[in-house]
């Protein structure tokens, strides 16, 4: 299975036809103890779209099955106190490859407020912006992604051949990622036509052809150190799914079955990630990481209660907004069966990828190396500020992560909100005045927390 990648079977592998046209800190070396473990690990990045902080039965779902996303749990490692790098899509990305948070970062909404590419204002990342891609392909690793982008319109700097991926298979746009059965997505820099799903007709789904695309390029990469980046798009609406079973026959609203069906599916396809990487005997120098891409939708309370115990959904900057379910499996590496309180967040990906490669990461990002706190050390993530900015009430809000406090601006020139997440998870009593000194120094720390930027300006 070895070498370029075969359009003929990968279409075949989907079900889809095949006559469509063309188209750093703490070693890794150190802690290993055999010659055969001694390589570079490989490293899986699967991501759910707008799946919420209580969707998995892990972290206390009742209703939908995931049982190959639990078993990730047992065998590796859940972290309740992971955030994403914001409460929407794109910029959640942009935190994640750049390694910098929303106070820095390229991409800091879905839109521009000024600028940006096309009617919808995209903003695409630039040459001078380093991504993890970029600093694993210079480590030696192939690089792939799959999915939903987000950060690059068609021919500019973004797109992710132009930001160290080897290979890319997906949405571009997330606009037009809200249809699983588009007209065409792109593969590589080329349009990647779907015959099946041209004038409104749906013969292909598109979330297939991802999963399609990660276990071809597993085979193929599997002899050298790889990055894959699953970008899935479920569950985000529009709310089309082949088939909702095994939740036909509930009793629920209709979006709220698919709903339920595509992270079950989403389930299914991890399960064949997990199961191809043991026959490629390649399983314990995988590293693989799940989460979702910021918080549930505000669709679902009083069926799946999404956000679990989280005050608010997606577009809030309270923690039902931006802290998200994440897990870590690496066999041997990673501690099984184990759940950790210590916070972090999207931004420390890129250097604990980093740390993972042995290579360097760039000068200016925001996120620290969480490699010993994933392999079971004792790290303080804690006593430093994670930090979260939004723009689409027209103004900037903002919130701040400092131990176990949180602070929300909902306005600027606005009171600081405080609550202690350790004894009030659900933010429900604002602490400000009985905490001025804590107050008093967030407020010293967010005059140094962010740069302008010409997209999203605040004057």
């Amino acid at each position: 299975m070895q070498g370029r990648f075969n359009r003929r079977r990968f279409l075949k592998a989907a079900g889809v036809s095949v006559f469509l046209p063309a188209g750093v800190g703490y070693s890794v070396a150190r802690n290993r103890g055999t010659a055969e473990s001694s390589a570079k690990p490989n490293i899986i990045f699967i991501m759910a779209d707008d799946m919420g902080y209580a969707d998995l039965g892990c972290y206390g779902q009742k209703h939908i099955q995931t049982p190959n996303i639990d078993r990730l749990a047992e065998e590796g490692t859940r972290f309740t106190d992971c955030y994403a790098g914001s409460t929407v899509c794109a910029p959640c990305r942009s935190v994640l490859m750049t390694g910098q948070h929303t106070g820095h970062t390229r991409v800091r909404g879905n839109s521009g407020k000024v600028g940006g590419v096309g009617p919808q204002k995209r903003v695409p990342l630039k040459p001078e912006d380093v991504t993890v891609a970029e600093v694993l392909k210079k480590a030696g690793y192939a690089t792939g992604i799959t999915g939903k982008w987000g950060l690059g319109e068609p021919d500019t700097t973004g797109v992710p051949t132009r930001q160290g991926f080897d290979e890319w298979f997906g949405y571009l746009n997330q606009k037009n990622a809200h249809s699983y059965y588009p007209p065409y997505l792109w593969r590589n820099e080329e349009k990647f036509m779907l015959p099946g799903n041209a004038d409104g007709k749906r013969g292909t789904y598109t979330h297939n052809l991802f999963t399609n695309f990660a276990l071809d390029f597993i085979r193929r990469k599997a002899t050298k150190p790889f990055f894959l980046y699953c970008a899935y798009t479920v569950p985000h609406s529009k709310y089309e799914i082949p088939d909702t079973a095994p939740y036909t026959d509930k009793d629920w609203p209709a979006d709220a079955k698919v709903h339920a069906a595509m992270i079950t599916l989403l389930d299914k396809d991890v399960g064949q990630i997990m199961k191809l990487l043991k026959e490629l005997d390649i399983d314990k120098n995988t590293i693989v990481f799940f989460c979702s891409d910021n918080g549930a939708a505000k669709r679902w309370d009083g069926v799946f209660d999404s956000s679990g115990p989280l005050r608010g959904h997606k577009r809030d900057m309270y923690e039902g907004g931006i802290r998200a379910p994440m897990i870590v499996r690496w066999p041997g590496r990673v501690g099984k069966g184990e759940v950790n309180k210590s916070p972090w967040y999207f931004a420390d990906f890129l250097p604990t990828a980093a740390d993972l490669a042995e290579t360097s990461v760039p000068n200016n990002i925001d996120g620290i190396s969480v490699l010993p706190l994933i392999c079971g050390k004792k790290q303080n993530t804690a006593n430093r500020f994670m930090y979260w900015e939004f723009f689409e009430s027209g103004y900037i809000q903002i919130s701040v992560r400092w131990r176990n406090f949180k602070a929300v601006r909902l306005k600027p020139g606005g009171p600081l909100e405080l609550y202690n997440l350790d004894e009030d998870i659900g933010e429900s009593t604002n602490i400000a005045e009985k905490h001025p000194q804590v107050i008093t120094m967030i407020e010293k720390w967010l005059t140094t927390a962010r740069t302008e930027s010409a997209n999203w300006p605040t004057k």
